[in-house]
């Protein structure tokens, strides 16, 4: 059976790319995306897409009572900087609205999708759940410093994802990746 997959950004630089690839898979059959601010153009007829905003809990709740099956969920969704806010190269620079924007955005939505996806994941023989993180949130890898935002919130994504993957490993589900 063809895999269904969710792919969560596939709007953005990363999720058009990995959208391409998905698309090129034999054994992918149905895919879902999502955007956020621009309705994709050009699109192809074989990929079903939602508006999302993947901060909105009770948006990911209606799209996942939206969509009966997915094998495979990856969110492709990050936030560097934007908004007169850039990347800080010192502590100084750090202030408390940019740093929250980034756990909002890296962070929070991928246990927000695991929540209201877990049961459509958990049905699937071949199910998979991903995100895509940075080596920036690497504890290890920081020889640097800097980009505390990003860091922190790639950082906090990283541990959900790997606590997540041990609440699921005792549940039969699929382990994130």
């Amino acid at each position: 059976m063809a895999r269904e997959v969710l792919l969560v950004g596939g709007n953005g630089g990363i999720g058009r790319a990995l959208l391409n690839a998905l698309r090129d898979d034999p054994e992918v059959g149905r895919i879902h995306a999502t955007w956020h601010r621009q309705p994709p153009s050009g699109t192809p007829e074989d990929v079903t897409w939602w508006p999302l905003d993947v901060t909105d809990e009770d948006a990911i709740a209606e799209l996942a009572a939206g969509i009966e099956r997915v094998d495979w969920l990856i969110n492709t969704v990050g936030w560097l900087h934007g908004n007169g806010h850039v990347p800080e190269k010192h502590s100084r620079a750090v202030t408390p609205e940019p740093f929250l924007e980034s756990m909002r955005i890296n962070a929070l939505p991928s246990l927000l999708l695991a929540k209201h996806f877990r049961r459509q994941i958990k049905r699937s023989p071949n199910g998979l759940f991903a995100a895509i993180s940075a080596r920036l949130g690497s504890i290890g890898e920081n020889q640097l410093g800097g980009w505390y935002s990003y860091r922190a919130s790639k950082a906090a994504l990283n541990m959900a994802l790997a606590t997540l993957a041990v609440e699921w490993r005792r549940g039969s589900c699929p382990r994130p990746r």
